[in-house]
């Protein structure tokens, strides 16, 4: 009776399903080209009052016209620090059906130099998405007084 119910709870799996109802139209959505256009939409909707004070990475969405899905915060870390876990970053932009992303944090202390660790994350990120068929288009590291753009530097 055992081996049964053994058996028996083995098919019973949970379904998985995923849906996509954007709350715009395509043809409303804001379309990127520079960096600074890509700032000025993460400054618009970042958390002012954390911006000094937590590092948070996100993810800007894109569809094949550069035109922005969503923003999807990956991580909120403390003052020095935040983990970019590619598995959520791709995990959602292949959900959200992107054609590219573009990837971003900022640093709580105004510096905008990138470290080595934001490099190599970049570097890793960009070959993953790579295989997935999804451009990295850029990393961009804002603060409340400017940015600092990986593809503007030559860095992607």
């Amino acid at each position: 009776m055992e081996k049964l119910q053994n058996q028996m709870s083995f098919y019973q799996l949970s379904e998985i399903s995923v849906s996509y109802r954007p709350k715009f139209k395509a043809s409303e959505r804001p379309q990127v080209s520079t960096s600074q256009e890509v700032y000025s939409i993460l400054f618009n909707n970042w958390d002012i009052d954390k911006i000094e004070l937590q590092e948070q990475f996100k993810i800007l969405l894109l569809n094949r016209a550069n035109k922005i899905i969503g923003i999807y915060e990956v991580s909120s870390g403390g003052m020095c620090g935040t983990v970019a876990d590619p598995k959520l970053i791709f995990s959602t932009a292949l959900k959200a059906c992107a054609s590219s992303i573009i990837l971003t944090h900022n640093h709580p202390s105004g510096n905008l130099k990138p470290s080595q660790a934001d490099i190599a994350l970049t570097q890793k990120i960009i070959g993953a998405g790579s295989f997935l068929d999804i451009a990295v288009l850029d990393h961009i590291i804002i603060t409340s007084e400017g940015y600092y753009s990986f593809q503007d530097e030559g860095i992607i």
